[in-house]
C-alpha cells in the first residue's frame, strides 16, 4: 500500500538524522543544483530548505535561458560564451522544460538595423553549435507577420534572434527530484536552525576557538519536530537569506550582498500574437526590458530597483507598474492600461555587493565564500549558470579539503522527466500533450493514471486556466505540495498567469488538497484565507495604486 504523504515526509525527516557528506542549506535554483551535482558525483547528499522549493527569487525570474544581452554590449564576452554554453546544457537534459525563443529587437531608425544586428550576430555565432536559431534582419512585413500586435508606427523592421524560454519552478522541481531519484534525501519546509561546531578533537563545541562547522540542527515548520544533520562540508545556497546563515555560523561577519528588485506585469497574448518576444534595446534608465509570449500569456518584465530588506514576498510599487506599461506601450498597437493586467509579481535578485551605488551595476556574477569554520556560501549568479554555480561550489568544497575529489557530471545529467534518448525534442506540441502537460515529461503518464482512476479530475481547475484536477493531486502526491500556494504558485503557475482566475480556483484546489493530505475543513478554511490575503497584497494590480491615483486622494 502506497504511503501518504504525510508518512513519506515522515520518512525522509527520519532520514536526514544521519552522517552525509554534503548537506545544502537553501532549495533554490542554486541549492537544488549542489543537491543534483553532490549526489551524482557519489557524495551522500541532503538538502533542507525552510520554505517551498524555489519559493522566492528561484520561481520569480523573467523565464529566460539566455547569454546575456547586455554583457555583449560591456565587452564581457567570457560571461556570455559560458552562459550560452549553460543554456545549451539546460536544453539537452531538460527539453521538455526548455524551449527555443525567437526575439525581435524592433528597428526605428535605419542604423538601427545593422548596428544591433551586427551585435545579435556576434551573439549567436559565440553560442556556436548550440545556436538556438539564426539572427536575421526582418523588414516591416515579416516583422509583423511574427508580432502581429507591434506598432507600426516608425517602425522600419527587427532584428531576429534566438535565446531560450522555461518555467523557471517547474525546471527546479525537476531538479530536485531528479537529485531524489539518485539518491538525496531533499525536504521543503525544513528550517536549519542553528549549525554545531566541533573542535579538532572532535568534541562540541563553538564557532570560535578554531572549531569546525560539523552539522546543523533543523526543524520540521509543520510539526515542530528537530534532528541533527551531520554533514563533512556545509553549503549555505540561501540566495538572498544567505548573510542571515552565515550569522548563524558566525555572529557579526559583514554582509557579502545587496538585493535589488525586479517586477513584472502579465497580460493577454493577444497584446502580441503569435510565439515571438519582443525585447525593448533601451529604456529612460538604460535597462533592457522584454515581452515575452508565456504560458499562454505575455510577461513584461523587469525593473531594477533597490531593495531594503530579503523577504519571501516583495510588492510590486505602483511607479514599477507604471514603468512597464509606458516602456512596452509604443510597441503595441493596441492600448494598453492598468485594467488590462491580468497578475503582478515581483523577485529579489542577490547581488554580490561592490564599490558601486546602483543595482544594475553590481554583479551578477557569482561568489564563493568560505568561512574560517569551512562553511560554504555560494551567492549571486542566475538561473542559466546555476549548473556552473553548483560545479564551482563543490569543486572549492574539494580544494579546502572538506571531500575527496570527484568529478562532475552534471553537463550529460537529465532531469526528471526529460524524454528517452531518440525521443523528438521539438515543441511541446510533439508529445501530443499540449505545452502545459507536455512539461511534465514522462510523468505526463502519472498524470493519465490518476485521469483514468477518476475521469472527473481531467477537468480544467478554472477556464481560464489550463490546468487540471490531475495536476493538483500530483503536486500533493509526488511533488512535496504542501500549501494551496504551493500548487497555484509553482507547481502550476496559475497566481502568475492570472490572479483573479487562481483565487476562483482556490476553494476546489484545497478541497482536492485537503482530501489527499486528510486535512479538515479549518485546513481549508485557513488556506484558502491565508492565498487571498497573499494575493491581494501582491498579485493583484487592483491593489496598486498609481502616483497619480494618490495624489488624486
Amino acid at each position: 500500500m502506497a504511503l501518504s504523504p504525510d508518512q513519506t515526509r515522515s520518512e525522509m525527516f527520519r532520514a536526514l538524522n544521519d552522517r552525509f557528506d554534503v548537506l545544502i542549506v537553501g532549495g533554490g535554483a542554486t541549492g537544488l543544483g549542489t543537491a543534483l551535482d553532490a549526489v551524482t558525483r557519489g557524495y551522500r547528499t541532503a538538502l533542507v530548505e525552510a520554505g517551498d522549493f524555489a519559493q522566492a527569487t528561484s520561481s520569480r525570474s523573467t523565464k529566460l535561458i539566455h547569454g546575456g544581452v547586455r554583457y555583449l554590449a560591456s565587452g564581457q564576452i567570457h560571461l556570455v560564451r559560458q552562459a550560452l554554453h549553460e543554456r545549451a546544457v539546460m536544453r539537452k537534459n531538460a527539453p521538455h522544460l526548455v524551449r527555443p525563443l525567437p526575439t525581435i529587437l524592433p528597428a526605428t531608425r535605419a542604423w538601427q538595423l545593422p548596428y544591433y544586428g551586427a551585435g545579435l550576430l556576434a551573439y549567436d555565432l559565440l553560442s556556436g553549435s548550440s545556436s538556438m536559431g539564426p539572427t536575421r534582419i526582418l523588414g516591416l512585413r515579416e516583422t509583423l507577420e511574427r508580432i502581429p500586435g507591434m506598432a507600426t508606427s516608425g517602425l522600419r523592421g527587427g532584428i531576429l534572434y534566438h535565446d531560450a524560454q522555461f518555467n523557471d519552478a517547474r525546471f527546479a522541481l525537476a531538479t530536485v527530484r531528479a537529485a531524489i531519484d539518485r539518491g538525496a534525501v531533499a525536504m521543503n519546509y525544513v528550517r536549519c536552525t542553528r549549525f554545531e561546531h566541533a573542535d579538532h578533537g572532535g568534541s562540541r563545541g563553538g564557532p570560535q576557538g578554531g572549531s569546525r562547522i560539523a552539522g546543523a540542527v533543523v526543524e520540521d515548520v509543520g510539526t515542530g519536530e528537530t534532528v541533527v544533520v551531520r554533514a563533512r562540508a556545509i553549503v549555505n545556497a540561501t540566495g538572498i537569506f544567505s548573510d542571515r546563515t552565515r550569522t548563524l555560523d558566525q555572529p557579526g561577519r559583514p554582509h557579502l550582498l545587496s538585493v535589488s528588485r525586479g517586477s513584472h506585469i502579465v497580460i493577454p497574448a493577444s497584446f502580441l500574437g503569435g510565439t515571438t518576444a519582443v525585447m525593448v534595446p533601451k529604456t529612460e534608465d538604460g535597462r533592457i526590458i522584454f515581452a515575452i509570449p508565456w504560458q499562454g500569456v505575455v510577461l513584461v518584465g523587469t525593473t531594477d530597483i533597490p531593495a531594503s530588506a530579503s523577504v519571501i514576498e516583495p510588492d510590486v510599487d505602483a511607479d514599477e507598474i507604471d514603468y512597464l506599461l509606458r516602456h512596452i506601450a509604443p510597441y503595441l498597437s493596441a492600448p494598453i492600461g492598468r485594467k488590462d493586467i491580468l497578475s503582478v509579481f515581483s523577485g529579489l535578485r542577490p547581488l554580490v555587493t561592490g564599490k558601486e551605488n546602483t543595482t544594475s551595476r553590481l554583479s551578477r556574477e557569482h561568489h564563493i565564500d568560505l568561512s574560517k569554520s569551512g562553511l560554504i556560501t555560494i551567492a549571486g549568479g542566475k538561473w542559466t549558470t546555476y549548473r556552473q554555480m553548483a560545479e564551482d561550489t563543490l569543486n572549492a568544497a574539494i580544494r579546502a579539503g572538506l571531500l575527496e575529489p570527484r568529478e562532475c557530471v552534471t553537463r550529460a545529467v537529465a532531469l526528471r522527466g526529460c524524454p528517452a534518448a531518440g525521443r523528438s525534442h521539438g515543441p511541446a506540441e510533439d508529445l501530443r500533450e499540449g505545452p502545459h502537460r507536455a512539461e511534465y515529461g514522462t510523468d505526463v503518464e502519472a498524470l493519465r493514471a490518476i485521469e483514468e482512476h477518476s475521469p472527473e479530475l481531467s477537468e480544467k481547475i478554472d477556464p481560464a486556466l489550463p490546468y487540471t484536477g490531475s495536476m493538483v493531486v500530483y503536486a500533493v502526491r509526488s511533488e512535496f505540495a504542501r500549501t494551496l500556494e504551493d500548487v497555484l504558485s509553482r507547481r502550476t503557475r496559475s497566481l502568475l498567469l492570472d490572479a483573479q482566475a487562481a483565487l476562483r480556483a482556490a476553494p476546489q484546489v484545497a478541497a482536492l488538497m485537503a482530501r489527499e493530505l486528510q486535512r479538515d475543513l479549518a485546513w481549508r478554511g485557513q488556506q484558502i484565507a491565508e492565498f487571498e490575503a497573499l494575493v491581494r497584497a501582491h498579485y493583484e494590480v487592483a491593489a496598486k495604486l498609481s502616483s497619480e491615483d494618490v495624489a488624486s486622494r
